[in-house]
Parts: C-alpha cells; sequence; structure tokens
C-alpha cells in the first residue's frame, strides 16, 4: 500500500528569469539563469540543495541500519551541471559526503547504501550521470 507523506506545490512564471513561490508561501524566490549576474537562484542549485538535504538524511537512515550514529558535523555537497551535448541540455551530478570520524570504507559503504535509499537518487537512477564521493 502506497501512502502520499507530503506534496510540495510551487507555481513559477517567467521561467529561469521569473519567480517560484509555494502553496503555503514558505518559499518565495526570484530566478536567474546560472551563470548570470541576475539576482536570484536558478534550478540547478534549488535541485543540489533539495537532493544534498535528502541524501544526509538517507546517510541517517543507511546508519542506522547498521546502528552506528551519523556525525554532528556531515555534510553533504551536491554538484549539478548543466550539460549541452549535440542533442540538446542534460544534467550529471557529484554527491560529495563529509563524515569525519567514520572510517572511510565505512563511510564509502554508507554513501553507496543511501544511494539506493534516497528518493532523489531513485528518480534520477538510469536518467543523469552520478559520481559519489567521500572525503
Amino acid at each position: 500500500m502506497s501512502k502520499v507523506i507530503y506534496t510540495g506545490n510551487t507555481n513559477t512564471t517567467g521561467g529561469r528569469d521569473g519567480a517560484s513561490r509555494s502553496s503555503d508561501g514558505r518559499l518565495d524566490i526570484k530566478l536567474s539563469p546560472p551563470g548570470s549576474s541576475g539576482l536570484g537562484t536558478n534550478p540547478e542549485q534549488l535541485f543540489a540543495a533539495g537532493w544534498s538535504a535528502c541524501f544526509l538524511g538517507a546517510i541517517g537512515r543507511a546508519a542506522a541500519e547498521r546502528q552506528l550514529c551519523v556525525p554532528a558535523e556531515a555534510a553533504t555537497n551536491a554538484e549539478i551541471d548543466l550539460v549541452l551535448h549535440d542533442d540538446g541540455y542534460v544534467l550529471q551530478a557529484r554527491l560529495i559526503a563529509k563524515l569525519p570520524g567514520i572510517e572511510v570504507d565505512l563511510a564509502k559503504s554508507l554513501v553507496e547504501l543511501a544511494h539506493q535509499l534516497c528518493p532523489y537518487s531513485k528518480a534520477t537512477r538510469g536518467n543523469i550521470a552520478v559520481e559519489l564521493n567521500v572525503v
């Protein structure tokens, strides 16, 4: 049985030079194209923020499954590239995890498991190139 836990709802006007606002008003941002000097963020930054937050949560879940705790200083970076190929635009990503105090091989194992658990990772699997790193 499936159960919807939450639905994010936004309205965007003006595309990459516009604005986005959530239905509850908690998100209200200006948009600008990547690399421009315009005010605001861009879809790639928003996607990176959402994925990195979700991915850190998935690392926590992966650690809990192994009865481990993620250190408070743990962090994830998501780097989202907008790439122009001959046949059009695509995205590619790098997920970088910092898990201080956790041995490197164990940290890599947790990151790989998190990549199987994270809903963003599941949504992109097979659709974009994703590189996983531990620093």
